[in-house]
């Protein structure tokens, strides 16, 4: 009687768990399909005719498939090749600076035996709930440290954020020995030395996190170009690319008040179209990075973000 029981209830909880395991597989589908079909629709009108688009609409698979918004993109190619390359150097350099910045900060907060810890951890969590505004970050970056026009200013304004620092600083709390330190400590080595021979080696999952995060944010920024930057030669890959729709729009307004052949050249150009073509080429390098750090990133953002 016992064991016919015991099976019972054993089905039972089979059933349920399997009931649960297709009730989260769905969602998680659902999830799935909410981030890769905007993806799809986005590549489709890219490669769709213009006047399709203008006529019909969106569709989920190109009707009426054309090259026509990449051959568009292609013959602004030495600006584009220009912004690409600073674009790539930004977010190389950006990212191994700001790597370097964020995680001796979350060392050094991390340390229970250093004295200014609280001081600096308030400095840190501060601006985290208080942001100081647009104009006073552009008077401190263009007129006090004279960033205007360089190629700092693309760089050394989303170098360090608060919530970097405080990952970091909660990886290194919750992974990293005390005994480790001290063992280093006892052998004659100083902070800098353990910091970039034995910390930094040991913590590959939460560099990876903060390394993804800051290649995010430089590769798709667009708005400090818009704030710092007036020589074109200075733009970044998405700021010139918005630069060209933008200009297109305005084109395209005033077309009315051009010349025949004029306006008929601004009416066909592939404004809607061309538009998805630069969000795909912008997500694209990302997309194809994203893998090779995948593992690292979930382990250490796990680890930053909920021992903590």
């Amino acid at each position: 009687m016992a064991t016919k029981t015991y099976e019972s209830g054993l089905d039972k909880f089979n059933r349920t768990s399997k009931g649960i395991n297709i009730l989260f597989n769905s969602i998680f589908l659902v999830i799935a399909l909410a981030c890769v079909v905007p993806v799809i629709v986005v590549l489709s009108i890219s490669l769709t005719n213009e006047s399709y688009i203008r006529d019909v609409g969106y569709s989920i698979f190109p009707a009426d498939f054309s090259f026509e918004a990449y051959s568009f993109i292609a013959k602004q190619g030495k600006m584009i090749l220009r912004a690409l390359g600073t674009s790539t150097l930004v977010t190389v350099v950006g990212t191994v600076l700001g790597v370097l910045l964020t995680t001796s900060m979350g060392y050094v907060i991390s340390r229970p035996s250093y004295k200014l810890k609280s001081f600096l951890t308030w400095i840190v969590f501060i601006p985290m709930v208080f942001n100081g505004g647009l104009v006073s970050s552009y008077f401190i970056n263009a007129n006090l440290l004279g960033l205007k026009d360089s190629f700092w200013a693309l760089i050394l304004p989303l170098a360090v954020s608060s919530f970097n620092v405080i990952i970091c600083k909660t990886f290194f709390t919750s992974t990293i020995p005390d005994g480790v330190i001290e063992s280093a400590e006892i052998d004659g080595a100083n902070q800098i030395r353990i910091f970039f021979s034995i910390i930094l080696p040991i913590s590959l999952p939460v560099l990876a996190t903060i390394g993804l995060f800051l290649c995010f944010n430089y590769w798709n920024d667009w708005f400090q170009s818009m704030l710092y930057i007036d020589n074109p030669n200075l733009y970044s890959l998405q700021a010139l690319l918005n630069n060209l729709m933008t200009n297109a729009d305005a084109l395209a307004r005033n077309a009315s008040s051009m010349g025949v052949s004029s306006a008929e050249l601004i009416a066909k150009m592939p404004k809607e179209s061309a538009r998805m073509a630069v969000a795909i080429l912008i997500i694209l390098p990302v997309a194809c990075a994203y893998p090779f750090f995948q593992r690292y990133f979930i382990s250490g953002l796990t680890v930053g973000a909920v021992k903590g």
